[in-house]
């Protein structure tokens, strides 16, 4: 079956009664978790983007904590999960202060993190590939807000 395309699915949900929207909603948020995520965070969550961060932020610290530590591969695996999601909440919000914000307390995370990820050469990869896309999404925020957190990456960046 072809998909059809994002124009199609606009035109033909522009034809269709309040009640149909409703139901196709529900619909989709029974079909997947991401879908019903994305509603959550477009129902409840899109007007109060910081107590959206906090929540994830939470969810962070909690993720770190539940690592197993006996060896770098299950480190290595565990930390990459931690980013798929950590990705997946900036997709839903889709807004740079919060990706900021985010990608800086992931790094935060792993730079604290014992054992440390200097010991290990991927980690360490991926701590600098995420302070390198932090500065890149930074760059295209407002002046005030760019020093700000060029200041906290800045900090991430000292041994």
């Amino acid at each position: 079956m072809k998909a059809a395309s994002v124009k199609q699915i606009k035109d033909e949900l522009k034809h269709r009664s309040k009640d149909d929207l409703l139901d196709l909603c529900l619909h989709l948020s029974k079909f997947k978790k991401e879908n019903k995520e994305l509603l959550s965070y477009l129902l409840f969550d899109v007007d109060n983007e910081s107590g959206y961060i906090i929540d994830i932020k939470s969810e962070i610290d909690g993720q770190f904590e539940e690592i197993n530590i006996n060896s770098y591969f299950y480190i290595k695996k565990s930390i990459r999960k931690i980013l798929r999601n950590i990705k997946k909440y900036i997709r839903y919000s889709k807004k740079k202060e919060t990706e900021a914000e985010l990608l800086i307390y992931f790094c935060q995370k792993l730079k604290d993190m014992t054992p440390s990820m200097k010991d290990n050469v991927t980690l360490h990869n991926i701590f600098l590939r995420q302070i390198e896309l932090t500065k890149k999404v930074v760059s295209s925020l407002h002046e005030d807000l760019q020093y700000d957190y060029g200041e906290m990456i800045n900090e991430l960046l000292e041994y």
